[in-house]
């Protein structure tokens, strides 16, 4: 009996994370709002590059309204996820991106990867990414 009471309690704390991960509005809305106080002044007001310290970057941010375009036609959950949460740094203006990442030390949220696997971040960077699949065009 005892194992099938902890099968049933690691079922829900999956189904948890999953309803955690799930793009609602307000998950979207909290992305929008996140994305206006630490990425906009880069990556530009819409995602499309171009913010206004972008002149003074050694690289110039990349348009975010593309990643699915450049992913073929995939938006690249993880690798944005791990981009922002500083697993995968990415080099920019002479250091790494994310410079926020200890910042979005909230809840664990988990998002999903196209192929299926779980991706455990924080509830800040699961907003972040759900907000950033909204904006994205076709190439």
């Amino acid at each position: 009996m005892r194992y099938a009471t902890l099968l049933v309690l690691a079922l829900a704390g999956s189904a948890q994370a999953q309803d955690q991960g799930a793009a609602d509005a307000a998950s979207i809305e909290a992305g929008r709002d996140v994305y206006m106080v630490f990425c906009q002044t880069c990556h530009g007001a819409e995602g499309r590059g171009g913010g206004p310290l972008a002149k003074i970057m050694t690289r110039e941010p990349p348009d975010l309204t593309g990643l699915a375009a450049r992913n073929d036609g995939r938006f690249p959950a993880e690798m944005a996820t791990r981009q922002i949460d500083g697993r995968d740094p990415l080099p920019g203006h002479g250091g790494e991106m994310p410079v926020f990442g200890p910042i979005f030390d909230t809840d664990f949220a988990a998002l999903t990867a196209p192929s299926g696997q779980p991706i455990l971040t924080s509830r800040t960077i699961a907003d972040l990414i759900h907000w950033l699949e909204t904006i994205q065009v076709d190439g």
